[in-house]
């Protein structure tokens, strides 16, 4: 079940977040650190009703938020379409223990059926260079890269970013 994020959710979610950064580490992929994602950025996400959570069993074991808003980097990027109604995706997470098993799939399913339901001209999301599991994902799916982006207090490495046209 994909069900909106409220603030109860996001000490579980910080726990997902921090699981996923350990298992990443520990493959040499540095995307994610003590730094980001954080609570802030959680509590930013449900304010604006943006925060999603995925659970199983009445579990929670992953994330995703799907914005309307362009962050600052993305202005950088040709995009395929205008920059009027786009789809953002961020902080798409599940808990390792669960990877591998198609959530990630029901999690992106769930955000391109409601990006055509609500008539989005596109999805667009930025995955992290050295990450080439999500890379390959996404481009299985259909979204074309398109440029890169920096998040200096994330990391040195660029992070690539994909649109899907609807």
């Amino acid at each position: 079940m994909i069900r909106k994020g409220t603030n109860e959710d996001i000490d579980t979610i910080l726990e997902i977040t921090k699981a996923c950064a350990i298992d990443m580490i520990s493959k040499n992929i540095q995307q994610w650190n003590s730094k980001y994602p954080n609570r802030s950025a959680f509590e930013n996400d449900v304010a604006r009703n943006e925060l999603y959570v995925l659970e199983e069993a009445k579990k929670i074991i992953g994330c995703l938020v799907l914005s309307t808003k362009m962050d600052a980097e993305y202005e950088t990027i040709d995009w395929l379409t205008p920059n009027s109604n786009n789809l953002y995706v961020h902080r798409v997470a599940i808990h390792p223990d669960y990877q591998g098993k198609g959530w990630a799939r029901k999690l992106m399913n769930f955000a391109e059926n409601m990006a055509n339901k609500n008539e989005f001209t596109s999805i667009r999301l930025d995955t992290f260079s050295k990450n080439a599991r999500n890379q390959k994902f996404y481009e299985l799916r259909g979204y074309k890269k398109l440029g890169s982006i920096y998040f200096p207090k994330q990391s040195e490495h660029p992070f690539y970013c994909y649109e899907f046209v609807l």
